[in-house]
């Protein structure tokens, strides 16, 4: 008992070193980022903005606003919904008569979706209607800056926004960094915390020690011939986390993925406990799928609860916890306030330690199961990172809107037409 007990301390003294050192990264990395400078922009290419809406999310008035008041000579919104009766067409419809002298814009009916992911299957549709070779795709919960297309092609046209590269490929993937801006609700904002001083430290730590193989959702921007390398949202549209993969496979194609300097705010809205612990766990066991390797390194991404079973385990050994409670302080100052800026931590930085607990318990969570739950439908997660339908969730009516379907057919991005129920509403 006391060897067992010996070797449980020795395990969690490394645990608890490499948390520290992963800290020290964090903060390093916070500062690189924000030392890189923005290219400038010699030649503004066209850009194509590609938003699948559904339903009225929370602020999505101020959230499309934001779009149509870009400082960016040429570009245009394509807009998809399920269906017209959409509530979000009406939002958009007034947002655009703000703008008389703004972007063109579309309003696309794609009808039900034909992959499990319903996203990925209204960017198919966008995608074939899009005029222009740099698409911008951003979710309806997202609000950006007036610069962030500038931002965007200036970095498509130069690569300085990457600490160390040996060779230099083509930009085929921009992904912007986000702070998560909750609802009321008290998990939310719980999550947010995590997703500030957590998430962001994962995504900047590993823009400083590798290369970029993976993108992030809320808003990411793709040259269209990278996309199409890579099989097109007929494809992609199999995957529960479509950004992840585009972010994978494009390095394999011979493209680069760069960190925007653009920070966006991801709206994140407001959820019960069980619907925000059903979020974190669906997310969980897809990152196990799709990377899991970095999965298993999310161990030393909640040390505080490490701390504790030390602090437990060996009170004498309480000058490493102090440390371990300093050091990760430090990490989450470096990107919740160096670089987001985010009052949320800032008032309630005392939240860290139970939302560290809960994301480490979630962490171990995720190791066990293969289903989801997600709008209503319940999924199974295959190996690879696809997932399929096998039926309703337990306890759930389901939700009109964004039905994922069981049909595992795909629409062929190459060859597609517009669907028959296609509308070009709002056109200018």
């Amino acid at each position: 008992m006391v060897l067992l007990m010996s070797a449980l301390v020795v395990l969690l003294v490394l645990l608890q070193m490499g948390s520290c050192v992963y800290c020290v990264l964090s903060a390093i990395a916070s500062r690189r980022y924000l030392g890189v400078l923005l290219p400038p922009l010699t030649t503004p290419p066209a850009i194509s903005v590609l938003k699948p809406l559904c339903g009225q999310d929370d602020r999505l008035e101020e959230n499309l606003r934001s779009f149509f008041s870009q400082d960016y000579p040429h570009y245009e919104i394509l807009f998809a919904v399920h269906a017209l009766t959409d509530p979000a067409v009406a939002v958009v419809e007034k947002v655009r008569r703000e703008f008389p002298q703004g972007p063109k814009v579309q309003v696309i009916e794609t009808g039900a979706p034909t992959v499990p992911n319903a996203k990925a299957h209204s960017l198919g549709h966008l995608v074939a209607r899009a005029q222009h070779n740099i698409l911008v795709m951003s979710d309806s919960d997202v609000y950006v800056s007036p610069d962030l297309l500038r931002r965007i092609a200036a970095e498509f046209q130069s690569a300085e926004l990457q600490p160390t590269e040996s060779k230099r490929a083509p930009v085929g993937v921009v992904t912007c960094p986000y702070r998560a801006v909750p609802g009321p609700g008290f998990w939310s904002r719980l999550e947010a915390i995590g997703m500030n001083t957590e998430f962001l430290a994962g995504v900047l730590v590993a823009w400083l020690v590798g290369e970029m193989d993976f993108a992030l959702g809320p808003t990411l921007a793709a040259r269209r011939e990278t996309i199409e390398a890579m099989g097109g949202f007929a494809d992609l549209g199999h995957y529960l986390a479509e950004d992840f993969v585009i972010g994978k496979r494009a390095p394999r194609l011979g493209y680069r993925v760069v960190l925007s300097s653009c920070v966006i705010e991801h709206r994140i809205g407001s959820q019960t406990f069980k619907r925000n612990l059903q979020h974190r766990l669906r997310w969980a066991r897809s990152t196990r799928r799709s990377r899991p390797a970095g999965y298993w390194g999310e161990i030393f991404t909640n040390p505080l609860p490490l701390a504790a079973l030390l602090w437990l385990a060996a009170p004498k050994l309480w000058p490493l916890v102090a440390l371990t409670v300093v050091f990760r302080a430090l990490a989450a100052w470096s990107t919740a306030e160096w670089v987001l800026h985010d009052p949320l931590t800032r008032r309630r930085w005392w939240l860290i330690p139970l939302e560290d607990l809960i994301s480490f318990l979630i962490w171990v969570a995720g190791f066990f199961g293969s289903t989801i739950d997600w709008r209503g439908r319940r999924y199974k997660l295959l190996r690879d990172g696809r997932f399929q339908f096998i039926g309703g969730a337990r306890g759930s009516t389901g939700e009109a809107c964004q039905p994922p379907q069981a049909s595992t057919a795909a629409f062929h991005q190459s060859g597609l037409r517009p669907h028959q129920t296609d509308n070009e509403t709002l056109r200018r």
